[in-house]
């Protein structure tokens, strides 16, 4: 009997072993209730936010703290009790049982009222303000109910509410209304009014009321929760509106929700908008065949208008669970805590919603550990059983475990964090399994830095079984980590049994470089040809190192070398790169050419040494060479291009060199190429040129024509059709013949547009220059004769004056001006006449 009571007594009921999580958690009330129910069993029990109050079948009353510990103890009768009643504030107790006494006292004052009724009394409940004066009131429940209010002088009043419809089973009150159950179904007071506003039937009339009670529960004033049978009704009490009333009650209720339920209802309770259902459940034992009590479950259901969806149900081990009926059981609930109670004669389960550390508890039970290590994080100050680390800890175990190294080795960082400690453990614990690999790039590399030791390990580890791997560490990992010399030595060694690994050789060369030997890491990597020996060099400054090795560095990439040594010409001077560069003269002229392109100037010296060079290697741009160039001796460009038979070059070096005939005649009898003959004719502009090509030209047909048609501007086609011979077949002849009409035309109308164009501007200028000379001429007090330098309007205005205006703006008075010795009437102005004499000199006179 013992060890049962102790297997029965976990803190956490069974449940089905399903994926899915549990809503609520359970633990038995213990402590002075195991106590109370080891010699006697619990009939009733009602919650308070700061207490419980037990009533038992041997008279007692308990009145309990949270954890189950005896606080006070009522003996109010030797039989059963049937119900507790507790006001609001937890200050008043009416208690009622089955011998028909009924109790109501203060706990903390010395009112009290007893009745002994000559039936058994099954229900009692008092106002929820019963602590007010003006609400003294409770109802009591047998073959009657029964309201009790206390009156004049202290005294109380019986008043039958309800009689005739069999024992009232259930009462529950809520603000102004009562609901209570009888065998025939549930009603509805309205206190205000003293009317009942509702019957609510039973549906199934063949279950007796005294072995599945109805079950009340009023979510909130104005709604009521029914249980009975298997039948599960949400009620609502409305206001009628005014012309509907009549004799009709101002309320009537409607019923919002209504479904059946798998089992038979012992209790229910709200959750939010959700129902917790106590059920009483039956099944047939597979060895007897016979029907037997089976555990109670605790459902929490979502109402639906006509069904409802289950959210979880679950399967409760209470004591004695195999002797119990569906009305040993009762639900009671703590509306600001959402704790339910589930009471059975031998045991009281406590059931409460399940918070983050119950939810992390289970997703690490079921190895959702990644959940679990996120609602940790979410969590984190709310939580108090749990602590991220440790969860993340035994993930990190866990995927080691599963064999999944390298997400293992990637949730270190996040959950490892700057914990050296931790870090150095689990790289051990790494090596152990074989696995430093995985967590190779996951070390941390700053903030927090490991010991040296830890690198090192790592990488020996891919030194011994692979080189790329070894190699990309040593790019990613700053040189500081580990000990440099330690590395380079293992390294060395390895070059030994295979000296000419790329691979290790380039790594070889980084390590020199963290370690600042530049010099055996730039000789890697000239023989390695890697491409960043320029960037070596330049960010360490090497150019004394490699003063020698101008034809590696030009071999390896000869653009890349060219311009770095001219963005260097500082450190590396032109002739040294020249006197490096002199058996490879390819090589030299690449250098030169781009010397050349940046500065004309600069490599002059050099500029008779690339005539040869051009010549040889590069002949397309030996000619802008020789017209850019203008330290470039001809007389040695001319002996080359001539040996070489180049003939643009050295057409071009005779017409610089002032021997355009020369040139000319090469160009017609080398290259016999009219169009670049007469190209050069209009280049130099020369009569003497033109006469040589035409004479030249007239017994070549082909020159004839290439001459008519591109002569025109230049020399007069009728000097050149006048010498050709008559008879002689000249291609084309018509089509030249009209090109040179329509190129006369041409000419013959733009000098006409042209002058038009002339004739019109200088009529519109003419115009403009009228039509300001026309314009008047302000003549004020402030203006002065430029002659006596005295105002140039009188002081008197009524005495007649003449002044004489200037088109230059200049006023003279009349008799100021000097007597014009011409004829000519027009006038000057004496200080613009000695500048000019023009349109604008002429005169405006004013007179008065």
């Amino acid at each position: 009997q013992e060890a049962r009571s102790n297997e029965e007594s976990t803190d956490e009921s069974e449940e089905d072993e399903s994926e899915e999580e549990p809503k609520l958690k359970y633990e038995r009330l213990s402590n002075g209730v195991t106590e109370i129910l080891q010699k006697d069993a619990a009939s009733c029990m009602t919650v308070h936010e700061k207490f419980l109050a037990l009533g038992t079948h041997y008279g007692k009353v308990y009145l309990l703290d949270v954890q189950g510990n005896i606080t006070q103890k009522f003996d109010v009768s030797p039989v059963k009790i049937n119900q507790i009643s507790l006001d609001e504030s937890g200050e008043h107790m009416g208690v009622c049982s089955e011998d028909g006494k009924v109790q109501v006292f203060g706990l903390y004052s010395a009112e009290e009222f007893h009745e002994t009724f000559d039936c058994p009394i099954k229900i009692v409940a008092v106002h929820p303000h019963f602590v007010r004066s003006h609400f003294k009131q409770f109802v009591t429940g047998g073959k009657k109910l029964l309201l009790y209010e206390r009156g004049w002088m202290n005294r109380w009043k019986p008043s039958v509410l309800h009689e005739g419809e069999g024992n009232i089973r259930n009462v529950k009150w809520r603000g102004h209304l009562i609901a209570w159950a009888n065998n025939m179904g549930v009603k509805i007071l309205d206190m205000i009014s003293k009317q009942r506003i509702t019957n609510v039937p039973r549906d199934d009339i063949s279950l007796r009321p005294d072995m599945y009670p109805c079950s009340l529960c009023w979510k909130d004033n104005l709604t009521l929760i029914i249980g009975w049978g298997n039948s599960v009704k949400i009620c609502s009490v409305k206001e009628r509106h005014a012309s509907e009333m009549r004799d009709l009650p101002n309320r009537y209720v409607e019923i919002v929700f209504q479904f059946d339920t798998e089992f038979y209802i012992s209790g229910l309770a709200p959750l939010c908008d959700q129902l917790v259902i106590l059920s009483y459940v039956k099944e047939i034992s597979e060895k007897t065949e016979v029907e037997c009590c089976a555990r109670p479950r605790l459902d929490i259901v979502q109402p639906l208008p006509e069904s409802c969806e289950e959210i979880s149900s679950d399967a409760l081990t209470v004591r004695g669970f195999q002797e119990n009926e569906c009305r040993d059981y009762h639900l009671e609930y703590s509306e600001g805590e959402s704790l339910f109670y589930i009471i059975s004669p031998r045991d009281v389960v406590v059931a409460k919603e399940r918070d983050q550390d119950d939810h992390i508890d289970w997703l690490l039970e079921k190895k959702k550990y990644e959940e679990a290590l996120m609602a940790a994080e979410i969590s984190q100050k709310t939580i108090k059983k749990h602590k991220i680390l440790d969860i993340g800890l035994a993930y990190i175990n866990h995927l080691v475990e599963k064999g999944e190294y390298d997400l293992a080795a990637r949730k270190c960082q996040k959950i490892l964090g700057k914990n050296t400690e931790l870090w150095e453990f689990e790289v051990y614990k790494f090596k152990e399994i074989g696995q430093l690999k995985a967590i190779s790039r996951y070390l941390p590399r700053r903030d927090p830095v490991l010991k040296p030791l830890i690198y090192e390990m790592v990488l020996h580890e891919f030194l011994e079984s692979d080189y790329e791997g070894f190699a990309t560490l040593i790019k990613e990992w700053p040189g500081d980590l580990y000990n440099n010399t330690i590395i380079v030595q293992a390294v060395v060694d390895h070059l030994k049994k295979d000296p000419q690994n790329r691979t290790l050789l380039q790594t070889l060369a980084e390590l020199y470089t963290y370690d600042q030997r530049y010099g055996r890491a730039l000789e890697i990597y000239l023989t390695l040809r890697h491409k960043d020996v320029f960037q070596l060099i330049h960010k360490h400054n090497l150019f004394s190192s490699i003063r020698d090795k101008i034809v590696l560095l030009m071999d390896f990439d000869s653009e890349k070398a060219v311009d770095m040594l001219l963005d260097n010409e500082d450190k590396i001077s032109i002739d040294r790169v020249v006197e490096e560069l002199e058996n490879r003269p390819e090589l030299q002229h690449v250098y030169l050419h781009k010397l050349f392109k940046r500065d004309h100037h600069k490599g002059q010296r050099y500029h008779e040494k690339q005539i040869s060079l051009y010549a040889e290697y590069d002949r397309p741009n030996l000619l802008p060479f020789l017209r850019d160039s203008t330290h470039c001796p001809l007389e040695k460009a001319l002996e080359i291009c001539q040996q070489r038979n180049f003939v643009e070059e050295t057409v071009y070096l005779l017409s610089r060199m002032g021997n355009s005939r020369s040139a000319l005649k090469m160009i017609m009898e080398e290259l016999q190429d009219v169009d670049k003959a007469i190209e050069f004719a209009k280049e130099q502009d020369d009569a003497e040129l033109w006469e040589d090509l035409i004479l030249y030209s007239i017994d070549k047909p082909p020159f004839i024509t290439g001459l008519l048609n591109n002569i025109g501007t230049h020399v007069d086609p009728i000097l050149l059709i006048h010498r050709i011979k008559e008879g002689m077949e000249i291609p084309n002849l018509r089509d030249s013949l009209v090109k040179i009409l329509q190129d006369y035309n041409l000419q013959i109308l733009l000098r006409e547009g042209c002058k038009k164009i002339l004739v019109a501007d200088s009529l519109h200028l003419l115009k403009k220059m009228h039509r300001t000379q026309m314009k008047g001429v302000l003549v004020d007090e402030e203006n002065i004769c430029e002659s006596c330098l005295s105002p140039i309007l009188p002081s008197d205005a009524s005495k007649s004056f003449n002044v004489v205006v200037f088109h230059c703006r200049h006023m003279f008075h009349k008799e100021c001006l000097p007597v014009s010795n011409t004829v000519s009437p027009v006038q000057f102005c004496n200080i613009c006449s000695a500048k000019h004499r023009g349109p604008g000199s002429a005169i405006l006179e004013m007179k008065k």
